[in-house]
């Protein structure tokens, strides 16, 4: 990531914490994605839910997708209401080829994607290694949900974006991906399955103007983290010493959909607070 790119990210970061904090004040960056319309799959509540209400706020048209409709469409009238931007709720499964097909197929209302954010639900419950996960079923279930349902979204919508000659695809993976965390065997593995796809395709479109690259996150404060694991046991974890917020990471989706990173391709982010002890 070059100089200008960085700062561009540090402010939209700032943005986004001064949110958090109840500020008031307008952002003062213009990202150049108004009228853009944007796609946020597992969007009903979590991490897709602050990324879709990001993108409203710069201005993008949102298409919703998770199963639950009741959900899409409360968050769809939450982002006409706060934002005043078109919010379109498309209630589906990834993994089902025809919720996906029917997907592609009401973009058309808003004049078809511009922007993918390939969210994901999250593994079954329970923390185990790799050895310990022995039911079948569970694997089944966590690569349907984490790495099938990715790879069918990506194969249907990428190309429709492609084919419009400048786009931006940005998948949620984890930062377990990089450095693979004790017990979280079923997100680790099929989570860097969809990291590698990412970096497949971020070649594959490049020459069309789209960009493919991802955001890595660990310990953000979401309902899910702070229902499933000890909040304080993560927390010592991360170098900041604190959970991250779903803005945060919702800045760092919004900087990579942006027209200033528009050099930067096959990428990714880790949105950690520093956990990953890796060598970038």
């Amino acid at each position: 990531m070059n100089e200008r790119s960085f700062f561009c990210l540090a402010a939209i970061v700032t943005c986004a914490l001064a949110d958090a904090a109840g500020a008031n004040e307008e952002p003062y960056m213009d990202l150049g994605i108004e009228g853009k319309t944007a796609i946020v799959t597992a969007s009903s509540s979590g991490l897709g839910h602050a990324i879709a209400h990001r993108l409203a706020r710069e201005g993008c048209r949102i298409v919703l997708f998770a199963r639950s409709r009741d959900k899409l469409e409360t968050a769809a009238a939450e982002l006409r209401q706060q934002h005043g931007v078109q919010a379109l709720a498309v209630a589906g499964d990834m993994a089902q080829a025809a919720d996906v097909d029917r997907l592609l197929a009401e973009c058309a209302a808003f004049d078809g994607p511009d922007i993918l954010v390939l969210n994901t639900g999250r593994p079954p419950l329970g923390m185990r290694t790799v050895l310990e996960e022995t039911d079948d079923a569970r694997w089944t279930e966590a690569y349907e949900t984490q790495l099938w349902g990715a790879v069918r979204v990506a194969r249907r919508i990428v190309p429709a974006i492609a084919n419009r000659g400048w786009g931006r695809v940005i998948g949620v993976t984890s930062a377990s991906v990089k450095q693979p965390m004790p017990k979280h065997a079923l997100s680790t593995v099929y989570r860097a399955g969809v990291q590698a796809m990412l970096k497949h395709m971020a070649n594959e479109v490049a020459a069309q103007g789209v960009t493919v690259n991802s955001v890595c996150p660990a310990s953000i404060g979401t309902e899910a983290l702070t229902t499933s694991y000890s909040a304080a046991d993560r927390i010592k974890a991360v170098p900041l010493g604190r959970l991250g917020t779903p803005d945060e990471l919702a800045a760092a989706v919004a900087f990579f959909a942006s027209v200033q990173a528009g050099f930067i391709t096959g990428a990714s982010l880790h949105v950690d607070g520093g956990m990953v002890a890796a060598l970038q």
